[in-house]
């Protein structure tokens, strides 16, 4: 029962990450100051663009309840690329990555056996 109380919760928690993660992928593809930023570090942009693009395609499988886990997991693993990048190159202001990366882990432990998110049986 405590499940079924937890699914507005679960569900909420979803569609904010899942809208923040997609906006901030987008300003992250389409910004010209992140541009100037991966190349000052001496990035190649094909990094920025597979970065960027899987993050944006993990974003709206997580936000559509059939494919929440799978977005979650594709999630997980943008964060940390990108959290390894940033480390590799001495920044060390990754929380909030830490942060999305906790609330998709969140989401995936609120499934039940047959790999159902408890927010999507609320639709």
């Amino acid at each position: 029962m405590k499940h079924i109380k937890s699914a507005p919760a679960i569900a909420s928690l979803r569609l904010v990450l899942g809208t923040v993660v997609l906006i901030q992928a987008c300003i992250f593809l389409f910004s010209n100051d992140q541009a100037r930023v991966f190349a000052r570090h001496g990035l190649p942009q094909g990094i920025r663009y597979i970065l960027g693009w899987s993050e944006v395609a993990g974003a709206i499988l997580f936000l559509v309840p059939p494919t929440v886990i799978v977005g979650a997991w594709l999630l997980l693993a943008v964060f940390a690329s990108a959290i390894l990048l940033h480390v590799l190159h001495g920044e060390f202001e990754v929380g909030g990555l830490f942060v999305y990366a906790a609330a998709a882990l969140v989401v995936l432990a609120h499934r039940d056996r047959r790999g159902t998110t408890l927010d999507a049986k609320l639709s």
